[in-house]
């Protein structure tokens, strides 16, 4: 028996693929029928104005948000394109009243919480990286997007405060 290359050309899978008409210029270029587009970028750290014997900007205080841009044509999404800005506790917030609001849904977890160098530029890339991957997964989700009321909260309302849903 020969070997096959997984690189090789099947004819019967492209037969299967393209049987059909071609499609034109229009359909290839065009806004897909949905879409949806999640970026989380531009981390910024914050810092607390110090307090009594505390110098500023140090200690339990300092948290960094992030800015998550929603760009879709989604109809159960009241916004084409958003952008508000949110830190990992409401992403915890989040993900709890995701995992009581949709029990038939297997929620993925976020990533990890960081106890050393969690200002580090490399440690702020890597959570924003997972926080991307995580807000990726649940708003592709279509039971999600049809059924669940603080998805398009979380993801599009400026003034999203996690005690409006526990």
């Amino acid at each position: 028996m020969a070997a096959v290359s997984p690189f090789a050309r099947s004819t019967t899978f492209e037969e299967s693929f393209t049987s059909g008409r071609e499609q034109t210029i229009e359909e290839m270029y065009s806004v897909p029928e949905s879409f949806l587009e999640i970026e989380v970028r531009n981390p910024q750290t914050h810092a607390s104005n110090g307090g009594p014997g505390r110098l500023p900007g140090f200690g339990r205080k300092m948290y960094t948000d992030y800015e998550i841009v929603c760009k879709t044509n989604i109809p159960a999404f009241k916004l084409r394109h958003s952008l508000v800005r949110r830190r990992y506790s409401d992403f915890e917030a989040f993900r709890d009243i995701l995992e009581h609001e949709s029990t038939r849904v297997n929620i993925p977890p976020l990533p990890g919480k960081v106890f050393t160098n969690r200002f580090s530029d490399e440690v702020i890339e890597s959570r924003r990286e997972g926080l991307e991957r995580f807000l990726s997964i649940v708003a592709g989700h279509p039971l999600l997007q049809t059924g669940s009321k603080v998805l398009c909260a979380f993801l599009q309302d400026p003034a999203w405060d996690k005690a409006q849903w526990v």
